[in-house]
């Protein structure tokens, strides 16, 4: 079984604020399960995490990761939602966290 940085993605532009967290990361079970959306079991859902809009999802196998970033895009949908959202799904990379990419190294 594949380590579990390579079964994960990185979801960004998940709409914040709309919905109870719960339920978000409910809604992005369903979506990244369904075979149209060249998903797999979905192992874990991380969300809220410390950057807005981003989540963390783990698929119980790499194959099903592999395929979802293959997708070319995602539109997160669903009936508790006003309109669809459009979704970045990237790597998972365990060397750098996410919200590091974001610093700016000033120098001293």
């Amino acid at each position: 079984r594949a380590s579990k940085s390579a079964r994960t993605v990185v979801i960004t532009g998940v709409p914040d604020g709309l919905l109870h967290d719960d339920i978000m990361a409910d809604i992005l079970v369903i979506h990244f399960q369904m075979a149209k959306n060249n998903g797999g079991d979905v192992e874990e859902v991380v969300f809220p995490t410390r950057e807005k809009g981003v989540a963390y999802v783990t698929f119980e196998d790499q194959e099903a990761a592999e395929r979802v970033l293959k997708k070319e895009e995602h539109q997160l949908e669903d009936k508790r939602l006003s309109r669809p959202y459009l979704l970045t799904v990237t790597r998972y990379s365990g060397k750098v966290s996410p919200f590091l990419m974001y610093l700016v190294v000033l120098p001293v």
